[in-house]
């Protein structure tokens, strides 16, 4: 062979194996975008929320394994480890995709859920049938589980790595295909612009919701415009991304009001503003720990707060890294956020009035 054609081949070779790792790419990529969008499609109109996570994604990033090694690694209670022995499921290794609703019925909330990963269905079938029951309903086995005296769980596999479950009476009902309808597209909307995010949650907003959201605040902040304001917002989005080495957090609020997110995009950075100035005082150098206090700088510095305009809908986003600074803080004891006053009355403190002294006699 000469060395012409020694040259060639050794081009076609390189061209082939690079076509070949092309192709596995393009059908590992369209297999993870089809699973994604099978899932989120089968939630619910209904729902208030749901919540999404690409775990097997979120693997492969080198943030998640310094997240992994930040979760403090508690013992297994008994419930749990019988299960992982009777099952070999272990949702840390074993779960790839899954997708949460959340309903609300009544006065309280169900939870429907598909989720995608390696099973043995034989183990988990024989280990549900122990305690729980089983039924056929339209051509599916249907398992319930009780989880108290007044829950149970219901789950059935959809395919040989695909299973769905819920806590509502009926899981048939929750399987049919999700009929077409402007909520449906409101949805998929949402869901399109987090095709980015491993993990999301979306969160469809009813009026009167804003107070509980504010008054989990940190550091017992509570602020009554915070949650008018909140109170305004019908979508509410929370997106998490792996970067080389933090994950970055993406916050975005939407309504229909303009002059509502303009005032929230003021609010939150007056926030930022009074917290930095906070973390900068003397009293909190004295009081807080230092890595502490060098994370939430870290935390606010980073942050950045926009406003969008949608067309019909306005939105306010806040975008911020959560870093392995960050995590190490958390993990101080009593990791006590500063006290923030409210930004809309938040006033200087007047000063102090002294009695005169009276003279003294002699």
């Amino acid at each position: 062979m000469t060395k012409r054609s020694r040259t060639l081949v050794s081009v076609a070779i390189l061209l082939a194996a690079s076509l070949i790792g092309l192709d596995a790419y393009r059908r590992w990529h369209d297999s993870a975008a089809g699973g994604r969008d099978a899932l989120l499609a089968a939630m619910p109109a209904d729902a208030s929320a749901v919540v999404f996570a690409d775990l097997a994604d979120l693997r492969r990033s080198s943030f998640a394994a310094e997240f992994y090694n930040w979760i403090p690694k508690n013992t297994a209670d008994a419930d749990y480890a019988q299960f992982l022995r009777e099952t070999g499921f272990d949702y840390e290794r074993d779960l790839d995709r899954a997708a949460i609703a959340v309903i609300k019925s009544g006065n309280g909330t169900k939870l429907f859920a598909l989720a995608e990963g390696r099973f043995d269905r034989k183990k988990i079938e024989a280990y549900a049938a122990k305690s729980g029951a089983r039924e056929n309903r339209g051509g599916r086995e249907i398992f319930s589980v009780p989880l108290s005296d007044a829950r149970k769980i219901s789950f059935t596999f959809l395919s040989k790595d695909k299973i769905a479950f819920t806590d509502e009476s009926d899981l048939a009902d929750l399987l049919g295909p999700v009929p077409a309808s402007p909520d449906v597209r409101e949805w998929r909307e949402r869901f399109t612009r987090e095709a980015g995010s491993p993990i999301f949650a979306v969160i469809r907003q009813d009026a009167g919701s804003g107070n509980p959201l504010a008054s989990q605040a940190p550091g017992g902040f509570q602020s009554p415009q915070l949650s008018a304001l909140l109170d305004q917002l019908q979508w509410i989005t929370l997106a998490g991304k792996p970067l080389d080495n933090a994950l970055r957090i993406v916050a975005e609020g939407e309504c229909t009001s303009e002059q509502a997110t303009r005032q929230l995009a003021d609010f939150l950075n007056g926030i930022l503003v009074m917290a930095r100035v906070g973390l900068n005082g003397p009293q909190t150098r004295q009081q807080l720990d230092p890595r502490i206090r060098d994370a939430y700088l870290e935390l606010i510095k980073g942050a950045d707060i926009s406003r969008l305009d949608r067309g019909d809908t306005k939105s306010v986003r806040v975008v911020f890294d959560v870093t392995p600074k960050i995590l190490e803080a958390a993990l101080v004891a009593a990791p006590t956020a500063p006290a923030v006053p409210d930004p809309a009355t938040a006033k200087q403190a007047p000063a102090a009035k002294t009695k005169p002294r009276k003279p003294k006699k002699n």
